[in-house]
């Protein structure tokens, strides 16, 4: 017999949470490769990974050794002194040792260590096998499983995600004697459930995929997932249009069905009158269709279903995903033309009535205050102020609209289509939408400008008002998504590449908030706008952290504190391209011992440096080669293109080691002390001109 043979191990059940099911399935899987592992059996994973479908989790594993290895145990006993007496005899304690390991005291053996000489007892058993490991490491398995709210069934005290059916174990061509769940394995798995409703035989793990699929069943979500995408794409092409794929709602059909029939579907042309947005939320979130898209990305009226099911009558089953979604289309259809005839503008009175928070006031409240600050950051930016105040006093108006209160994801898009129905101009229409962007992670910043300047108001608004109302974030809860806000608001300013003051803008920010929030005595005005930078910084450092520039770069220009993102983002790529260059380490240890130096320095430091105190030649050298690269380096500085300036600087190396390496920068003579931190002084105020440069330093 082969010392490693396949493994198979299926748990089939009822219909598993779709959400869920990849990591129950990545659970089961790993688990069971973990509780082998650790018991010393030998694991050829070979390209195994999870497979399930909504009724099965299973695991198939090429090769498994058919035993552990010899177990090899160590018991240290007592020490000498105490294990023996002064006749060479054993005490008590040795003898007790002894008894304990099943063998006589004279039959162990000694060992050293850093206490002396001890007593041990060295023992080889041969190894179990895996069969007999198996139902202790798939109860460990399950009882691991991230199962929140585990189900129970029948009269049985125990539980899983749903209900279990059929339990397969197979090593080799043996069926494991094992019991799990009030189930006895075998070699039984099942078809699918309307297409195969019967037992399916496996004689041997390496069958398992092919005998499932004759069995129509697809147990890898891979393949589930391919042939899904292609039959939407063959469907839709045949519709004239490409189907809309995203990333979750393929997910979820994915883990919906065991054997994926594509079903073309269509509805009434007079709904693509409503905003495609809710159409396309409905058959996506609603029902799990696909829609079907011209070339231009708009909605026609095609959809496609996946049916878990090869039907004998499509035509019937189309039928029935088009009866689904028609009371949903219509009541949007009802909301939008209900919307219109109010029109946009009017809806905003009632946002008087509704409280955004209670320290902050309503709505309309914070309208008035995205509107004052939309007016201040459009004219920075060459926005026309009065589009700006025109597309903020109306962004928030179609929280009041029927569409919206039934579909929530819906709100500035469908305040861009009544922007438009009620004659608003392109733009003002267009950032009315783009004032949510970006709306998730991920999601692209607002491409108009004036989208740009609403989004940024809104969230520097959203920012101030949640921390003079104390709603900074702790822990994991943050309900006005503070940490969201602002690393959209960060993004937007950057990836624009507006050279915004953030923290003038912050100021004017909390100017605006009510009298109620306005800092007491004890919070000072001046430390809230503080925080905020400080807030909007940290969530920064993940994003940079994500574009892979390593936490001592971000840190180098951080601490500089730049209020303008925009130049935070170019001092970032320049500290990148210095870092690069052979002089980036030596100079930032160098500006490291700088600042050291002038910490502990006693005394005022000169402003400028005397020539006639130099009296070393590398500091005369030093202090003309600063002067050089000061004067070649301000014009880079003013233009802020730091990748000059620091190249510049790099050029000092050479002078910067020969002082260190030959003048004493303490020096019993004051003038001449005083004279060398002064010279020290303007070097380290230059080399940390565009960041901290010691935070280079290894």
């Amino acid at each position: 017999m082969s010392t490693m043979q396949p493994l198979l191990i299926e748990l089939g059940t009822e219909e598993l949470p779709v959400k869920a099911l990849p990591g129950l399935a990545q659970a089961f899987f790993d688990g069971v490769i973990e509780g082998l592992t650790k018991r010393g059996v030998t694991v050829e994973r070979g390209d195994a990974k999870p497979l399930s479908t909504p009724r099965r989790l299973a695991v198939l594993l090429p090769g498994v050794a058919v035993e552990q290895p010899e177990q090899h145990a160590e018991v240290l006993g007592p020490y000498l002194n105490i294990a023996l007496d002064a006749d060479g005899q054993p005490t008590k304690a040795l003898q007790g040792f002894a008894a304990k390991a099943g063998i006589e005291w004279s039959a162990l053996e000694r060992t050293t260590d850093a206490k002396g000489e001890r007593f041990v007892h060295r023992s080889v058993t041969p190894g179990a096998r895996t069969a007999a490991l198996l139902p202790e490491i798939l109860a460990e398995t399950i009882a691991a499983m991230p199962i929140p709210k585990p189900m129970r069934w029948g009269s049985h005290a125990y539980g899983f995600a749903r209900p279990v059916h059929w339990l397969v174990l197979l090593h080799g061509k043996d069926v494991v004697n094992a019991e799990l769940l009030g189930l006895k394995a075998d070699r039984m798995s099942r078809g699918h459930r309307f297409m195969h409703d019967k037992t399916v035989w496996l004689s041997t793990p390496e069958d398992y995929v092919s005998s499932l699929e004759a069995a129509f069943v697809l147990v890898d979500a891979d393949v589930r997932r391919e042939r899904i995408v292609a039959a939407a794409h063959a469907e839709a092409a045949k519709a004239g249009g490409q189907a809309r794929i995203t990333d979750d709602n393929l997910e979820q059909v994915v883990n919906l069905v065991e054997w994926p029939a594509p079903v073309l579907c269509s509805f009434e042309r007079e709904f693509l009158a409503v905003p495609q947005e809710a159409l396309i939320e409905t058959m996506e979130i609603n029902q799990k269709f696909f829609p079907v898209l011209d070339a231009s990305g708009k909605l026609t009226e095609k959809f496609i279903g996946i049916a878990n099911i090869e039907s004998k009558d499509v035509a019937e089953v189309a039928k029935g995903y088009e009866r689904v979604i028609r009371p949903r289309f219509s009541d949007a259809k009802f909301f939008f033309d209900e919307d219109l005839k109010q029109g946009l503008e009017s809806m905003g009175d009632g946002l008087k009535t509704v409280t955004y928070q209670a320290k902050l006031g309503s709505v309309a409240d914070k309208v008035q205050r995205v509107v004052a600050l939309a007016e201040v950051i459009a004219p920075q930016v060459g926005t026309e102020p009065v589009l700006a105040k025109r597309a903020a006093l109306l962004a928030k108006n179609d929280l009041q609209s029927r569409m919206v209160n039934e579909f929530p994801e819906l709100q500035g898009i469908a305040g861009r289509h009544y922007a438009v129905a009620g004659g608003e101009s392109p733009e003002v229409a267009l950032a009315i939408d783009e004032a949510y962007q970006p709306r998730f992670g991920g999601d692209d910043i607002a491409l108009s400008p004036l989208g740009k300047v609403l989004a940024i108001a809104e969230r520097l608004d959203t920012l101030a008002g949640g921390f003079a109302a104390g709603l900074k974030p702790t822990g994991n809860k943050d309900p006005f998504a503070l940490r969201r806000n602002a690393l959209g608001l960060a993004r937007t300013i950057i990836e624009s590449g507006f050279d915004l003051d953030l923290r003038a803008l912050l100021v004017a920010a909390f100017g605006h908030l009510p009298a109620a929030v306005q800092p007491s005595a004890e919070r000072k005005t001046e430390t809230l706008p503080q925080d905020v930078y400080d807030f909007i910084l940290d969530r920064l450092r993940g994003y940079y952290a994500d574009k892979g520039v390593p936490a001592t770069h971000f840190n180098a220009v951080a601490e500089l504190k730049q209020a303008s993102l925009y130049d935070f983002d170019r001092r970032i790529d320049a500290i990148g391209t210095f870092a690069a260059l052979p002089e980036a380490e030596a100079l930032a240890a160098a500006n490291k011992r700088i600042r050291n130096i002038l910490r502990k320095a006693e005394g005022d430091i000169p402003g400028m440096v005397d020539p006639s105190l130099l009296a070393e030649p590398a500091e005369s050298e030093l202090a003309e080669a600063v002067e050089a690269a000061i004067d070649d380096s301000n014009a880079s500085l003013h233009q802020k293109d730091y990748v000059s300036v620091l190249a510049r600087l790099a050029r000092l190396r050479a002078q910067v080691d020969a002082f260190f390496d030959g003048v004493m920068v303490n020096a019993e003579d004051p003038a001449l002390r005083g004279n060398r931190l002064a010279l020290l002084k303007r070097l380290g105020d230059r080399l940390g001109s565009v960041a901290a440069i010691e935070h280079l330093s290894s």
